[in-house]
């Protein structure tokens, strides 16, 4: 009797995950559009490095079957098939590699891109990061549509835990006067809005052209100078301090200056919206702290 109980769980079990694995799955994406898969997605196409690093994070990455360009982390992303730039993609080979499910960027790829694909029929979600939070929403959103939740889980909560430990850190903390440098020619710098500005707010930096609209505005060399900010953070292309940043030490009047504090941090760490963002968020903060206790 005890046999055939223990039989019968067994096979309700395998009726019960069986049915898990192939129910229907429904979403809202970033433009309130519903997405619906007839059951969870085994063959993504990822049309953003950063969301490839997310699909990576949640423990999906084996069923990626396509990458956009520059999709380079972990080392196991360069491996995948390309399928273009954020905004060329290629349509035909996109197609052949006959995804179940497109994870796409609002703010990074062409609508009319993400119109064509619609139209061809393929199911596409449509993602936005724009700031700390939106990555733990992402991971959280993208991990249902594959049937990952529970595989996801731990990476979602030591996220949430990384982030809600550099709030308490250092949120409240007086100001400091910050000048984020993506480029030097031309300047380019984060405005208002953007994961940039948000990592700054968090370490209780004042973005001192916070009240520009555009997220990547060109600026010039003069209105820097003219805000004299007290720390100044370059983040260049590559994994070391570019070179461009002791250009500014021609400007000693510069608090930042004046008192050399000209950081960097890797952009990879600070400008792709994935999990390691909080390591380059961390980076941020202690170069802004030691610019506060001088």
């Amino acid at each position: 009797m005890n046999f055939r109980c223990l039989a019968f769980s067994a096979v309700l079990l395998a009726v019960t995950l069986s049915s898990a694995a192939f129910s229907a799955v429904e979403i809202l994406d970033e433009d309130g559009n519903l997405v619906r898969l007839e059951k969870p997605a085994k063959r993504i196409i990822s049309l953003a490095p950063s969301l490839t690093e997310i699909l990576f994070a949640i423990g999906a990455g084996q069923r990626i079957v396509g990458v956009i360009e520059y999709s380079d982390f972990p080392p196991e992303a360069k491996t995948l098939p390309v399928i273009g730039r954020f905004d060329l993609l290629d349509i035909e080979k996109i197609a052949e590699l006959e995804p179940d499910l497109i994870i796409a960027w609002k703010s990074g790829n062409p609508a009319r891109s993400i119109e064509q694909l619609k139209i061809l029929g393929l199911s596409v979600y449509l993602a936005e990061l724009n700031d700390l939070a939106s990555i733990s929403k992402q991971m959280k959103n993208i991990s249902k549509l594959i049937g990952a939740e529970r595989e996801a889980s731990p990476a979602i909560i030591n996220f949430n835990q990384t982030y809600e430990s550099l709030v308490a850190r250092y949120s409240g903390r007086e100001l400091v006067k910050t000048f984020y440098q993506v480029w030097d020619m031309p300047i380019i710098t984060t405005g208002g809005k953007g994961l940039i500005n948000d990592i700054i707010t968090l370490c209780s930096g004042e973005n001192i052209f916070k009240r520009i609209s555009q997220i990547a505005p060109k600026v010039s060399l003069e209105a820097v100078v003219v805000a004299n900010p007290e720390v100044i953070i370059g983040s260049g292309s590559g994994k070391t301090r570019p070179d461009w940043l002791d250009k500014w030490k021609r400007w000693p009047r510069v608090k930042a200056v004046s008192k050399q504090n000209l950081f960097s941090v890797n952009p990879d760490l600070i400008q792709r919206q994935t999990p390691r963002t909080l390591i380059g968020a961390k980076q941020m903060c202690e170069h802004i702290d030691k610019a506060r206790i001088q």
